[in-house]
């Protein structure tokens, strides 16, 4: 797993000088409920274009300010290539600024079912890419606790591999072996030992790739029940099946990788360094690339509208608080 060298100083910051001396503000990207994203360009370096997060200091709750700065604090930590990067950070009295990498390719999955052709080399490309950033996470004691595609993010229009994690507004620290107990994270795409309400840690994360994995390569979801207390009782005992249809050509050796790490008990299931292990993920090159998955890829782009629309439809995609749920669902 890649280790990066080490993050260049963020420009000024640290000698004192206010958010607006070094950058300015143009356009909105986007809206939260306690912040909006502007692009920002920096006023030194060739204007060089930024994502700003503003963040309204007034609005956030004592628990959300220790989540952002958790955030902060994590993300500054990050150097790799494919996770974003926090560039600079600024304190002022009403209003948190947040510089970060501009992402500008939008999400993996969009770009996915935009082609016309599409085969395994680029599922397994996609997956190693995935892996290693997760790796290097778990490396560095870090939990990312919200693993979905919409976390998954191109940098441009023109370049599939370059490929992001962002969103670490549910990333922790792992400090020891299950240390973690917040019930986090989202439906269809959560851990069972995270439903199941028992300490755990980054292996958790594991799960989650191995949902976004059986995505990649067949088209849907290996979890999808209509209510979610159905849901979470066919995660917690792990109850997923590769339907012939679609999995019948698909490579052995991938099926196999993602049956280890979607593996209820998390001891036994792969983290990122054995996971790349994989022989498919070893695969080669050729032979991968004439696995035709040209079925699933029809499968992969209803999926993608139903997401986008339920995207469109609630501007909270999933539940994020599991724990707010009660306990009835989990029976």
């Amino acid at each position: 797993m890649s280790s990066k060298s080490s993050k260049s100083k963020p420009p000024n910051s640290s000698k004192g000088q206010r958010f607006d001396e070094l950058y300015r503000l143009k356009g909105v990207l986007g809206t939260g409920a306690f912040s909006t994203v502007r692009e920002g360009f920096h006023r030194s370096k060739n204007g060089a274009s930024y994502a700003v997060k503003c963040v309204n200091r007034k609005k956030l709750s004592e628990e959300d300010e220790a989540a952002l700065l958790d955030e902060v604090s994590i993300l500054m930590e990050m150097n790799h290539d494919h996770i974003i990067r926090l560039y600079d950070f600024f304190t002022e009295p009403s209003t948190y600024y947040l510089v970060l990498e501009q992402m500008t390719g939008g999400e993996l999955f969009d770009r996915i079912v935009a082609k016309a052709y599409y085969n395994e080399k680029e599922a397994r490309d996609t997956c190693k890419i995935i892996l290693d950033a997760v790796g290097y996470m778990h490396y560095n004691s870090v939990a990312h606790r919200d693993l979905k595609p919409e976390n998954l993010l191109l940098q441009s229009k023109d370049d599939d591999s370059a490929v992001k994690i962002a969103d670490f507004g549910f990333a922790k620290k792992v400090q020891e072996e299950c240390s973690l107990s917040t019930q986090c994270g989202t439906p269809g795409y959560v851990a069972p030992e995270i439903l199941e309400g028992t300490p755990y840690d980054q292996r958790a994360d594991m799960w989650s790739v191995g949902v976004i994995l059986y995505i990649l390569l067949g088209g849907y979801p290996p979890f999808i029940e209509s209510t979610q207390r159905d849901l979470f009782r066919k995660i917690r005992r792990g109850e997923y099946e590769f339907h012939e249809e679609y999995w019948g050509t698909v490579s052995e050796e991938a099926k196999s990788l993602i049956s280890s790490l979607l593996t209820v008990d998390p001891k036994k299931r792969l983290d990122a360094k054995e996971a790349l292990e994989n022989s498919w993920i070893k695969g080669d090159d050729a032979s991968l690339a004439q696995k035709d998955l040209g079925v699933n890829l029809q499968e992969f782009k209803k999926f993608n509208a139903k997401r986008k629309f339920k995207a469109a439809v609630s501007t909270v995609i999933a539940v994020n608080k599991l724990n707010s749920l009660g306990l009835s669902l989990m029976m």
